[in-house]
């Protein structure tokens, strides 16, 4: 393999940022203990391809390729010709928290009081909260394999130990309930997931949401519910943990507006949780970073009300993008792919080409211009697969579908074995 080649193949673990410590320079070895996301190794070797004149189709972030509606970038410069960009509320703005309880209702029949939401510069940080404010040193967090890398990373950097809960092709990457049964210890402190899942776009069932309410129940762990795309269905009803009986008292919902309402660049999330907790959190919150930006707050509270059907038909142009791409990626030697039922990715078997997926990315990349991710950045679990986003024009789509049959050249060999 050519040497231009060789930056893919190196272990997952050595493709995200790993921290090494000089020997003389003192950093917590909490920090060691952090990775980062295999998406932007592979953004930063594409944009480097990009610079010495390549064409490179990218389809490797989770970066909606639409902008925030007219009325949201309205609001926004509003706020800020009113001057709304003071210090304000520690939680948020009680107007958007407000709002944010009335948009669950709306959309997920979830009852959330205002003073159940906090607000955050991001969904990451949403989630950093949460988990700060309940893992002790010692505990166990049960995350899904593939799953969103920041789990266990984030797990581990807080002292805990992460233990992965598969979700496997042959279940249709739905969890396995007797597996996370079978892990649960007495340390175990924690079950965390997103549903629709990054990056298998997987709806976790409701009797699997049932199962881990008992077992949460049971064994009186938190739960923490990433739905930061429960707006991007392909069918069906989005069904949330927290309204199932006795589970708003041990859930926390992450969530924001950077995926439905194509606000990725102006970081505000949000966390919903029981009192207690939200009060934990606030302390955190003064701690660290004070509060959440005032105006995009403001402008939030226009993106909730959507007054422009912005996320339905954006929503209805990603179904068409899925429709177009898995069938394409169907098509190529050696490539499986089930249609995602929510969330903007194709999550694609590449088990059958006979190369490993780290070398069918440096194929695509180096000399089909086209820029996905091997699996194993989001874990173990993720070996055999590649993820493709779907936040690009279906033209892009079309052209990297062309771009990946003709390099499948490479392997096409071995499929016709």
């Amino acid at each position: 393999m050519s040497g231009n080649r060789l930056w893919a193949l190196r272990p997952p673990e050595q493709c995200y940022h790993r921290f090494r410590i000089p020997p003389m320079t003192r950093i917590a070895s909490r920090v060691s203990q952090l990775n980062g996301e295999g998406a932007l190794a592979v953004y930063s070797r594409a944009k480097e391809l990009e610079r010495l004149g390549r064409s490179i189709i990218h389809l490797e972030l989770g970066e909606p390729d639409f902008h925030p509606a007219a009325p949201i970038v309205d609001a926004v410069r509003a706020a800020v010709a009113a001057g709304r960009d003071r210090y304000c509320a520690t939680r948020g703005l009680p107007a958007l928290r407000e709002a944010i309880a009335g948009y669950l209702k709306r959309t997920r029949r979830l009852d959330v009081a205002a003073e159940q939401v906090l607000v955050a510069p991001g969904c990451k940080m949403a989630l950093s909260l949460a988990m700060m404010a309940l893992i002790e040193p010692g505990d166990e967090v049960l995350y899904p394999d593939p799953g969103f890398p920041i789990y266990p990373s984030f797990t581990r950097g807080l002292g805990a130990k992460a233990v992965p809960f598969l979700l496997q092709e042959e279940n249709r990457f739905q969890p396995d309930l007797e597996e996370i049964s079978r892990k649960i210890t007495p340390r175990t402190s924690m079950i965390i997931y997103n549903s629709p899942n990054n990056p298998t776009g997987t709806v976790f069932a409701l009797r699997a949401l049932e199962r881990i309410a008992e077992l949460a129940g049971k064994h009186d762990l938190w739960v923490v519910s990433d739905e930061i795309y429960a707006r991007i269905l392909f069918g069906g009803e989005y069904k949330s943990i927290w309204a199932l009986p006795g589970m708003a008292e041990r859930t926390v919902i992450i969530d924001g507006f950077s995926k439905s309402f194509a606000m990725t660049g102006w970081r505000l999330g949000y966390a919903i949780a029981p009192v207690p907790l939200i009060d934990a959190m606030d302390l955190l919150v003064l701690n660290t970073f004070t509060c959440a930006a005032e105006f995009t707050q403001v402008a939030a509270i226009e993106a909730l009300r959507d007054t422009a059907g912005a996320v339905d038909a954006m929503v209805e142009e990603y179904r068409k993008r899925r429709e177009l791409f898995v069938a394409g990626l169907n098509r190529i030697p050696g490539f499986r792919c089930q249609a995602p039922q929510g969330a903007f990715y194709a999550w694609v078997n590449i088990q059958d080409t006979g190369l490993s997926a780290e070398e069918v990315q440096a194929i695509l990349l180096e000399e089909g211009g086209v820029a996905g991710i091997a699996g194993a950045a989001f874990g173990p679990g993720g070996k055999n697969y590649l993820r493709f986003s779907l936040a690009s024009a279906r033209n892009l789509l079309e052209d990297a579908l062309e771009r990946t049959q003709r390099v499948s050249m490479h392997w096409r060999a071995a499929v016709s074995r």
